[in-house]
């Protein structure tokens, strides 16, 4: 293979992109936020340089300055620089079974806007489901503070109060297999859809991502992604994430990074098969869970769980039947790649109480390697709705790699 050596302009943009994730990598995992002769120590750039590309980044908004702090050397005080709020942001939406999301974050992981519609998808017409999300989505970016009409104009200006939030992108969490290459939805049995074009669907209904087309991914690894980030403080993590909701999803984080498998495919849990020709939806899901307590399957969780916490016999029998359930799912996953720490997210981290002992119980007994590494059970720290913040993590992680793209010449800037 032929091989040509680096321009210098390409190695200044590959020279920003180092900086950058010094940066916000040290903000998403709590470290103290770095100047600019630590970052040049981090990264072994020389300092003249480092100071020339984060002059170029807070200029553009994706890097800022903190106030000057005291140093034991001579010399002027340093200045920290962190994660910027409301500069630059990204939009994660979001399709599940019995709701519509929108959620946009900025580069300093803080939610500008959210935006949540209940209801019950099952069977829906998917064109006027997408219809009803890409109203959501326009509503939710023209409630970004200061939000203009030019969403990837130049960097955020004026007091926080006023600032107008660039949107680098948007992504879209859906239950089911998803070709991303062509913006289709190929299957969401809890849904009914297969074969939908969702992005000219969306494309149709929203001038947003008429503008900003969508990245689509698979709902339990956007989640997955969220969660990830969350846990690179601790190293980088490897787990098993399983999302419960209406169905069920997984997703398998190795290093840090989720396996997609070859079309992105991975992590359809739900629909292994458990014992007597029933998958683990049809046992452990939600809907599942709430028939064999004896619960309308309208009422969400929430009384499934207050039945369970007071000691109502059939609550609790349908808890550890779908916890027993969802260990033997586990187990084989476990015992075929080899990572031994299980994430219960979505409808199970809110259920975890009454899960974690059933499916732990199940993993120590049926983990081939269990009597010398013994499994793990642990909740998800993300919270709710964390496929969408996974989904707005991913279309950041994009500016990271790539940030030259967002600059702003420092003419544009002074004529803003």
């Amino acid at each position: 293979m032929r091989t040509t050596a680096a321009r210098q302009g390409s190695l200044r943009e590959h020279n920003l992109g180092i900086v950058l994730r010094e940066v916000l990598d040290a903000a998403a995992t709590g470290a103290p936020p770095p100047s600019r002769a630590d970052v040049a120590s981090a990264t072994g750039l020389a300092r003249a340089t480092v100071s020339a590309l984060v002059d170029r980044l807070v200029a553009s908004g994706l890097v800022a300055e903190l106030e000057p702090v005291p140093t034991l050397r001579a010399g002027r005080p340093a200045v920290p620089l962190a994660a910027p709020s409301g500069t630059l942001a990204a939009l994660g939406a979001e399709v599940n079974v019995d709701y519509l999301g929108v959620r946009v974050v900025d580069l300093a992981r803080g939610v500008l806007v959210e935006r949540v519609v209940h209801g019950d998808y099952r069977g829906s017409d998917p064109a006027a489901v997408l219809a009803e999300l890409g109203a959501l989505v326009d509503e939710a970016v023209a409630a970004l503070p200061g939000h203009g009409t030019d969403l990837r104009g130049g960097p955020a200006t004026g007091s926080p109060e006023r600032r107008v939030a660039r949107l680098a992108g948007a992504s879209l969490a859906l239950p089911g297999l998803v070709d991303r290459t062509a913006g289709t939805l190929l299957l969401a049995p809890n849904l009914g859809w297969r074969e939908v074009d969702v992005a000219c669907l969306l494309a149709s209904s929203s001038t947003v991502l008429h503008d900003l087309p969508p990245l689509l991914a698979n709902e339990a690894d956007l989640a997955a992604r969220a969660e990830a980030d969350l846990r690179r403080a601790d190293g980088p993590p490897s787990f098993v994430y399983v999302s419960g909701e209406i169905g069920i999803g997984g997703a398998l984080v190795l290093d840090g990074e989720i396996f997609a498998g070859r079309h992105g495919w991975a992590g359809e849990l739900g629909h292994t098969v458990v014992g007597d020709g029933r998958t683990l939806e049809q046992v452990a899901g939600q809907d599942a869970m709430l028939r064999a307590a004896g619960l309308d399957r309208q009422a969400g969780v929430e009384p499934l769980l207050a039945a369970a916490r007071a000691g109502e016999a059939d609550a609790l029998a349908a808890l550890t039947a779908a916890g027993e359930a969802l260990g033997v799912a586990l187990a084989n996953v476990v015992n075929l790649v080899d990572v031994g720490h299980v994430v219960l997210g979505g409808t199970y981290a809110r259920l975890a109480e009454h899960l974690r002992a059933p499916v732990l119980a199940a993993l120590s007994a049926r983990v081939l390697a269990a009597p010398w590494v013994l499994p793990t059970v642990d909740v998800a720290r993300g919270g709710d709705l964390a496929a969408m913040t996974g989904g707005a993590l991913a279309v950041l992680g994009q500016v990271v790699a790539e940030p030259a793209e967002w600059l702003v010449e420092p003419e544009v800037a002074e004529a803003r």
